[in-house]
């Protein structure tokens, strides 16, 4: 099949590939990982262009991406071009007013993403807990009404952005005993009741990731999202597009990483020559050039298929899954191929570096996508 751009698409694609490189540059991105930082004025301007509602629809204020799986691909590739932790500050917070577009009220929706998407305010997810993270459905934190509130109590980690002041997180909780019932509520982050403990990760520095601690959290009653019970089917809407959000992100940051490299090979002499002239090293790159390739096209392939209707889950799973493990050995290449500058935060392939390497497990851990793409075939 033919994956090329329309005109509109490479438009598309050009824009906001401009932005990033005039509006947050490599300089910019180094500054907030090293001082672990979030991006405030790159999110509000995307806010003023509009580009935080793409997973909205139209008649809500957004931009109505949520039906078209391409265009998104495209705008998670360019932000993730010189850092996944920042594409992850821009991406998180769609997917909850995604989710508050098709399930929230009249009221929670104008309490909720008029804010988000004038880029005052932000979201969250949490589903993750210390007992499970990818067996989410194992966890225990539990929800119950309590009169005309909600009584929340139990635990919640990796949470990330939870602590952004005027952050809204979008809390799976059990409300039954069923292994699947749970609901969603979302959960304004300055709530009394609601502990929320900053980890020091070795990525994530700019987003940054939580534990959550809920004692006796009490929560109206317009709190819920949705139906009751209904939340391990709201969260698990929108992860095809999580996934393929994060395996965009992750070609264009590979891109980068490979791009620094062939460019430090091409200066860089050795033994009275070009280190881009030693056999092995001029190999590797063709290698690293023809995986990135590789998942490039998958990557589209699988948002093509979304955007046909199709049932895509596996399909989106194997563009992740080749996507973070593509970004991870064209950093882990780069990093040899510049020893010593390599360590330099300044030359940035060290970040590159750390960033995939969590992406192989953020957004659901290879060994699960296996599991998914494995399922797909009858085993």
């Amino acid at each position: 099949m033919d994956y090329s751009f329309t005109e509109e698409q490479c438009m598309w694609r050009d824009v906001v590939n401009g932005f990033m490189d005039r509006e947050f540059g490599r300089e910019q991105t180094l500054k907030h990982d090293q001082n672990r930082e979030f991006p405030e004025e790159l999110y509000r301007k995307m806010a003023r262009e509009g580009w935080l509602g793409l997973l909205i629809p139209e008649d809500q204020g957004g931009l109505g991406m949520d039906k078209d799986p391409v265009m998104f691909a495209i705008f998670c590739e360019a932000i993730g071009k010189f850092s996944l932790d920042t594409a992850a500050c821009i991406m998180t917070s769609m997917f909850t007013a995604g989710n508050i577009a098709r399930h929230g009220t009249p009221e929670q929706r104008k309490r909720y993403l008029e804010p988000f998407l004038a880029g005052d305010a932000k979201f969250s997810i949490s589903i993750s807990e210390p007992q499970s993270g990818s067996d989410a459905a194992g966890a225990r934190s539990t929800a119950r009404l309590d009169g005309n509130e909600w009584l929340v109590n139990g635990s919640k980690v990796w949470c990330s952005g939870a602590h952004h002041p005027n952050t809204c997180i979008a809390m799976m909780l059990r409300t039954g005993e069923g292994r699947y019932d749970f609901s969603v509520l979302l959960v304004p982050n300055d709530s009394a009741g609601l502990e929320i403990q900053k980890m020091d990760t070795l990525v994530r520095r700019s987003l940054g990731t939580t534990s959550l601690f809920m004692d006796d959290l009490r929560l109206p009653a317009d709190a819920l999202l949705g139906e009751v019970g209904k939340g391990w089917k709201y969260i698990g809407e929108h992860l095809d597009f999580e996934r393929l959000s994060i395996a965009a992100s992750q070609i264009g940051n590979a891109r980068t990483a490979l791009d620094d490299t062939v460019k430090y090979l091409s200066e860089r002499e050795a033994f009275g020559k070009k280190l881009a002239q030693f056999q092995v090293l001029k190999h590797r790159m063709a290698e690293d050039q023809a995986r990135l390739s590789a998942a490039y096209y998958l990557v589209y392939a699988a948002a093509s298929a979304m955007a046909r209707g199709e049932k895509s889950s596996a399909l989106v799973a194997q563009a992740k899954l080749i996507a973070s493990q593509t970004a991870f050995d064209i950093a882990t290449n780069g990093m040899q191929a510049l020893g010593g500058y390599a360590q330099l935060p300044e030359y940035h392939m060290e970040r590159y570096f750390r960033e995939a390497k969590h992406g192989m497990v953020g957004g659901g851990t290879n060994e699960i996508l296996r599991s998914i793409i494995a399922k797909s075939m009858g085993l």
